[in-house]
Order: C-alpha cells, then sequence, then structure tokens
C-alpha cells in the first residue's frame, strides 16, 4: 500500500495552525511528536466517560477503567516485545523510569568499588541518574566514547567492562546524531561479566525499537509523548527476576498488600512499582497511539522518513559553512547541524519567523556537545508527518537566516 502523506497529515489538526502567517512546518519531533485526532480524542471520550481511579474500587466506571489500563498494558507488552504483562510498568516518563532503576536497582545490586558504564552520546537522562547512584553508593562511572562520525566506540569494550562492571546504560538511538548504535557488542560484553544493560529507548521506539527479550534488554524506558502519544505517560520494561528483587522506588496507595506500623509488605509485579494514582488515562492514550502508528505500518513510516532524511542531509549538507553531526551507517531522522557564523538560537529564532519549528540548544547532551567542541546546536528531526515540500522550506529557511546573520 502506497504510504499516503496526504491521509495522514489529515489525521494530525495541528498540521492546519498558521505560525507568523506562515504554515506550520514541524521539525521537533524528536522533542515531541504531535498528536493524532484519535489520541486527542480518546482523552477526551475518557475524561468525559469513563474517568475513575483504578483497581480500588467497586463501582462500574472503576471496573471500566480498570481494564482498560490493564489491555494497555497488554499493548504495550505486545508492542514492545516483552515476554509477561509485569514487566511493563508505567511511569510519568522515561526519566522517571530511568531514576526507578538507578535508585531501585543500585540499591539492591551496586557496592562501593563496583562500576557502571555509560555512553558519551546517552542524553542526561541516562548520565545523571546513574551519576547519583555512583555517589550514593561509592561506585565508578565509566564513559564509552563515541567516535567522530558518532560511532560508539566498541572496540573499547573489553577496557572499560570488567569484573566490576554492574549494569551499562546506552541508548537506543542518539537523540542529537541519530545514531543507531549496534547494541549486541554492548549487550554480550556486559552479560559475559554478569552486567545489566539500562536501554534508552525514547527516540529508538519510535524508529524500529523495542523487541526487548527477542534483544536481551534487561532494562527499557520510552516516554509516550515520542511516540505521538500523550505527554506524562512512560513506560519501564525491567526483567521479572530483576524486578522481583528490586525494592520499591516510591511508597504510597496501591503498591502495597498490608500496611501495618509494624511493617508492610508490598503488592506483586507491576503495582510494587506503581506508587498513588497512576496516569490511566495516559496509559490508555499511548495504547491508541501505538495502534495509530501500526495502522499505518512502522516499516512504512521508517521507509518514508529515512527518503526524508537522505534529502534533508543532502540539501543541508550543500549549504555553504554548514556542518553535519553524526554521520553514522545507521541513523534514525535526525539531522543536527551548526553553521559557520552563526549561533545555533539565532538560527532557530529566524526559521521561527518563517513557521518552521526546530529544536536549538545541547539538547540535555552537553557531552556531546563537548565533545565536538560547540555549545549548542541545530536539530531537526522528522516525523511521520513532514514531506518533502518541508525538507525544501527548512533548507531555504537555513540558506535566509544565514545570508542575513552573515
Amino acid at each position: 500500500m502506497a504510504y499516503d502523506i496526504d491521509a495522514i497529515r489529515r489525521d494530525f489538526p495541528i498540521l492546519d495552525l498558521k505560525v507568523n502567517n506562515r504554515p506550520l512546518v514541524y521539525f521537533d519531533s524528536g522533542a515531541t511528536a504531535q498528536k493524532p485526532l484519535c489520541v486527542i480524542e480518546a482523552t477526551e471520550r475518557l475524561m468525559r466517560q469513563c474517568n475513575a481511579n483504578i483497581h480500588r474500587g467497586v463501582h462500574y466506571l472503576s471496573g471500566a477503567m480498570t481494564e482498560m489500563y490493564e489491555s494497555a498494558r497488554e499493548e504495550v507488552r505486545r508492542f514492545i516485545g516483552a515476554e509477561r504483562c509485569e514487566e511493563v510498568i508505567f511511569t510519568s516518563g522515561a526519566t522517571a523510569s530511568i531514576n526507578l532503576v538507578a535508585y531501585a536497582w543500585s540499591q539492591r545490586y551496586l557496592r562501593a568499588g563496583d562500576n557502571i558504564l555509560v555512553s558519551e552520546m546517552e542524553h542526561h537522562s541516562n548520565i545523571v541518574p546513574w551519576q547519583l547512584a555512583a555517589m550514593r553508593c561509592g561506585a565508578e562511572l565509566r564513559v564509552l566514547p563515541f567516535d567522530e562520525r558518532g560511532e560508539l566506540r566498541v572496540d573499547m569494550l573489553s577496557e572499560l567492562i570488567d569484573a566490576k562492571t554492574r549494569l551499562v546504560a546506552v541508548t537506543e538511538a542518539s537523540n542529537t546524531l541519530g545514531t543507531v548504535p549496534n547494541l549486541e557488542p554492548i549487550i554480550e560484553s556486559a552479560h559475559a561479566v554478569g552486567a545489566v544493560v539500562m536501554v534508552d529507548g525514547c527516540q529508538g521506539i519510535v524508529h524500529g525499537g523495542g523487541r526487548v527479550a527477542e534483544r536481551g534488554y534487561d532494562f527499557y524506558a520510552f516516554s509516550g509523548h515520542k511516540l505521538y502519544g500523550p505527554t506524562g505517560i512512560g513506560v519501564l520494561y525491567g526483567r521479572r527476576d530483576l524486578l522481583e528483587q528490586m525494592p520499591p522506588f516510591m511508597g504510597g496507595g496501591d503498591m502495597v498488600d498490608k500496611v501495618t506500623f509494624a511493617k508492610t509488605t508490598y503488592a506483586p509485579l507491576p503495582l510494587k512499582y506503581e506508587a498513588g494514582t497512576s496516569n490511566f488515562i495516559g496509559a490508555v492514550a499511548l495504547s491508541e497511539a501505538i495502534r495509530y502508528v501500526e495502522r499505518v505500518g512502522m516499516d512504512a513510516i521508517e521507509s518514508y522518513e529515512m527518503a526524508l532524511l537522505g534529502a534533508m542531509t543532502e540539501r543541508l549538507g550543500a549549504i555553504s559553512g554548514l556542518r553535519i553531526y553524526g554521520t553514522a551507517e545507521r541513523k534514525c531522522p535526525i539531522v543536527s547541524f551548526t553553521v559557520e557564523g552563526t549561533h545555533p538560537y539565532d538560527v532557530g529564532m529566524i526559521l521561527d519567523k518563517l513557521g518552521i519549528a526546530i529544536r536549538t540548544g545541547h539538547h540535555c547532551a552537553e557531552p556531546v556537545m563537548t565533545h565536538y567542541g560547540v555549545t549548542g546546536m541545530c536539530r531537526a528531526s522528522i516525523g511521520m508527518y513532514n514531506t518533502m515540500a518541508e525538507v525544501e522550506s527548512l533548507a531555504a529557511g537555513v540558506e535566509r537566516a544565514v545570508s542575513m546573520l552573515r
């Protein structure tokens, strides 16, 4: 079936918006993707017709909402390729998911003298929690570097992973360089010494990621809002044996079995890690987003986006003084760049006047900026609704910005 971009764009009402009297051109899906009408309508419908707290009520609305919430968990389990529903934890986002593991896992498994390995291209949310865990436990934080193309230096794994390595934290796809690293040698090296692997799937889940059991991921985190779902909902996948051995992250309602002042026992997985009132509407709306992208076809989306990536890379690369960062063999549809003689913020502001939305700054990946000796970059991230005409608009806008700033 042909990729019907016109029909897809009709599904995203925000694309009709005018910015500065110009049609919106949205190249910031890597930060947050726009929402299809089915997700918007599902959220409104649930608030209007089925809003009630889950798990603890005996009335109709609570039962109906609980059933939809647990059905959403099964939808996520199937989508990411987990073996069991109890391995799927709903959180407020990937940052919360990673912090949960960094706190609870390290409390159970990390000791003074151990080490954690993180890659140099990680988002701050997959760096800072591990720094905090290492400081709490007296462990060492090691860094797996990347080369000038943005490829991880897997040749250095034997130097960095040893008998004291307890966890490796790595991205499935870089939010700044677009690199899709080959995780197989990293996972093999980690597992060979008994270490576990935490994979940041925020960008990867949108671009062919997941298959967590098949690929041997021990932990996996992603946020719904990058997968065309709502904000405030995320997922943590964890192997059941690990989650069962870890202590709770937060205490409160719904995560307990029995509470006395002498002792509290905890609910079984997954509720053990879902303290308080969950974002049940967000979870159900996320399942709607999953069904939407599957209706369009994940392979079809990837093929279409990669064609746009090729055109954008070629068109921007032809601009005098423009440097693209991240030229790895395997990439997701992200292009980060700077232009000699300009500041990324200035380029971004001029593009905004033309109705074009990109991201500027360090993209919560300051070590990547340090690697290249810059303070910030422009980043254009492609979504399933972008067009070749918009790629040309972006390139023409950058050319205009450069001519004005120089």
